[in-house]
């Protein structure tokens, strides 16, 4: 019977990691053995556990090494991560280890090396010469390098839970519809002054029901007091708030009276042509074409913005990417030294701006439906913390905690 022994390492207790192996070893038709566990005292020890495992034929006894190295689990038999050359541009080998947003490492020459740009759905490229990895989007990957396959010579290191919460759990999927949203948001606002005090940036992933429920001025607040660094957004967003700035309305329906406006339907249409007339949206606040919002405030603060374009896009604005895989790569760009995500509003921003996170990232998704979170986590961004309201109560609140004007 073929068989293996891995060894975990950290606070397996604490976050379910020990349990979770197990039942990934037993869920996909093998068995096991705990040879050793040593279990910390306090939650600041660390715990051991040395697991053999037993498998009915060598490719269940792959695949379960392949699922449990995600969650943390290392071949005590230290093996070094296998090579092989990528076929072409923009394709893996075959077998490639295929990435999770948790801290890695590989071994190469029998030392650990860490493995930067932390991103899930990747591949491993290591540069022999200079010792170093790094995940890479498969588009990225070029023909010949050396890109890590198979599960051997890979080590995860799941988080630790925080210590001393505080009644606020970012860490865990966690939906919450019924706590006391004030709570929730006072935590919030105190995790976003954290973050600036500690000199890290907070990105804001919108969609457009933040200027259809007339919440924009309190995002403006937020841009313009230096609690937002970056922007995402889509096509929607921008022109729906240029929309408003200009004619007043969000789809056509007025901000103020809440009623619809005759030809209002005409208004984002008419908007982005002006936009797209002055040539870019810096352009027409330069040329007062846009006077105040969302992205008027971006301009004047010097807040970057990424636009990402879908195929139901009207016009669109000149600053939206149409190029999905340059879309992603400009969004990239602005996540080193992002130390807190909040996402309102929007699902597949939501989901993908996760999907590009590291897991150490505070991640907040706000939206009036809760299985926005749900499925963020079962894309993998399982640090996401959920709160089911709407954007316009929730960016209220917000920007009374943080006691801006």
């Amino acid at each position: 019977m073929p068989s293996e022994t891995v060894e975990l390492r950290g606070h397996i207790i604490d976050t379910q990691t020990l349990p979770k192996v197990l039942d990934q070893i037993i869920a996909i038709g093998a068995d096991y053995v705990i040879d050793t566990i040593q279990i910390g005292h306090s939650r600041r020890d660390a715990s051991y556990a040395r697991v053999r495992i037993d498998a009915p034929d060598q490719a269940i006894l792959q695949e379960v090494l392949e699922l449990i190295t995600r969650s943390g689990a290392t071949l005590v038999q230290g093996q070094d991560a296998a090579l092989e050359p990528a076929p072409g541009n923009g394709i893996f080998p075959d077998d490639f280890y295929a990435t999770t947003n948790l801290p890695t490492e590989v071994l190469l020459h029998g030392e650990w090396i860490k493995v930067s740009n932390a991103e899930m759905d990747c591949g491993i490229i290591v540069d022999r010469k200079r010792e170093r990895a790094r995940s890479v989007r498969m588009h990225r990957v070029r023909k010949g390098d050396h890109v890590v396959v198979g599960h051997a010579g890979i080590r995860v290191q799941p988080l630790d839970r925080p210590l001393n919460q505080r009644g606020f759990e970012f860490m865990g999927s966690a939906v919450s519809s019924e706590k006391p949203k004030h709570l929730v948001i006072r935590e919030i606002a105190r995790h976003m002054q954290l973050t600036r005090r500690r000199s890290k940036k907070i990105l804001f992933v919108g969609g457009p029901a933040i200027v259809h429920t007339g919440a924009g001025p309190y995002l403006q607040k937020l841009i313009e007091s230096g609690f937002i660094d970056v922007l995402f957004a889509g096509n929607a967003l921008a022109a729906h708030d240029i929309e408003s700035a200009m004619f007043g309305t969000s789809l056509g329906v007025s901000l103020q009276s809440g009623t619809p406006v005759e030809h209002g339907h005409e208004h984002h249409l008419r908007a982005i042509n002006r936009v797209r007339a002055a040539g870019s949206i810096a352009k027409a606040v330069a040329k007062r074409v846009i006077k105040c919002g969302i992205m008027h405030s971006c301009v004047k603060k010097g807040v970057p913005f990424v636009l990402s374009g879908s195929i139901r896009d009207d016009g669109p604005l000149p600053d939206v990417i149409t190029d999905m895989p340059k879309a992603q790569d400009a969004m990239r760009a602005h996540l080193p030294n992002v130390g807190l995500a909040l996402m309102v509003g929007t699902t597949l921003l939501s989901i993908a701006t996760g999907n590009m996170l590291p897991a150490a990232v505070k991640t907040i998704c706000v939206d009036i439906n809760p299985a926005v979170v749900t499925k963020l986590a079962d894309r993998g961004t399982f640090q996401a913390m959920g709160l089911v309201t709407d954007a316009e109560l929730f960016l209220r609140s917000l920007t009374r905690e943080l006691k801006l004007r």
